[in-house]
Parts: structure tokens; sequence; C-alpha cells
């Protein structure tokens, strides 16, 4: 992992051992996420509510539209209704994806998740084709599990996946 990786979960770190809720550290995250990784254009913190993801922060040039997404619709809600890590290196050629902005290339959803539960996730874009490597995805799933450890000790809303 890069040092801006590790520089990041220090920081998230930090923020769990002070004891901030998980609203506080969603808000403060995707502020963070943007400004410290240049390649992350957009960057949302979804979670779950009944049976929809609700946008609960998100730090970018502009809003999204999708404030609400239903499980198992776009990539977004694939990835809460599996469990899975999605990184679309082109979303022009994934059916799945839910234009939020033109200019979006590609996508890199991961569930905030601890053990076999689903809180939400955490919905980054960028501008470039292919933005998001194996080593995005590692920090990102790690920054994730942090967050997934807040949401379970607030006691969040959760689905089981298989």
């Amino acid at each position: 992992m890069s040092d801006e990786h590790e520089r990041s979960l220090a920081w998230i770190d930090e923020r769990i051992a002070g004891g901030h809720a998980f609203r506080e550290l969603a808000d403060a995250a995707v502020r963070h996420l943007r400004a410290r990784h240049p390649h992350y254009d957009w960057v949302g913190i979804y979670m779950l509510e009944a049976a929809s993801l609700r946008l609960w922060a998100w730090d970018g040039p502009a809003a999204t539209e999708h404030v609400e997404i239903p499980l198992g619709r776009g990539i977004c809600g694939y990835a809460a209704t599996s469990g899975e890590t999605i990184n679309v290196p082109d979303v022009n050629q994934d059916d799945r994806y839910l234009q939020c902005f033109l200019g979006t290339r590609s996508e890199l959803v991961v569930p905030i998740a601890q053990e076999d539960r689903v809180f939400g996730e955490v919905d980054i874009d960028s501008d470039r084709a292919g933005a998001f490597d194996g080593e995005d995805e590692a920090f990102v799933q790690a920054f994730c599990r942090r967050l997934g450890g807040v949401a379970a000790r607030e006691r969040l809303a959760w689905r089981v996946v298989t």
C-alpha cells in the first residue's frame, strides 16, 4: 500500500479512537478521501435504509441525483446486495451503471461491512478510465472495514450477505 493510503488509514484510525460517531466520520471521510487521492473525483457514502441505499455523505464538484438506490439496482445496489467490491474500469461498458455525471469513466464501490453484515458502501467515481487498481481496492476495503466496525458498534441497519 502507498504511503498516502497508509496515512489515510492512520487518519481514520485516529478519528475512530477519538470516539467520533459514524455520521460525523462519514462526512469527514468523503472530504478526506477526495482531497488526499486526486483521482477520486467524487466520493459518496451510502448506507442501508430498509430496501434501499441512502446517500449519507458526499464530496465532489456536484451533487448526484441518486440519493436513494434500491438494493440490486446499479453498481451500488449490486455491491450492497452481493457484499462484493465492484471495480468498473469503463462505466460505458457496464449495463448496471446508473449515470450520475457525464464525465465519469470508472467507478469503485466497496461495501462497508463486518463479517457477513453489510451496512452500506463507499462509492468513488473518476473521470479517468481504469483509474482504480488493486492497491486502491485493498486500501478502500481496509478503510471500509474500519467504518464497518463503527457501524456495528452503533447498531446501524444492516443486511446479511452470503
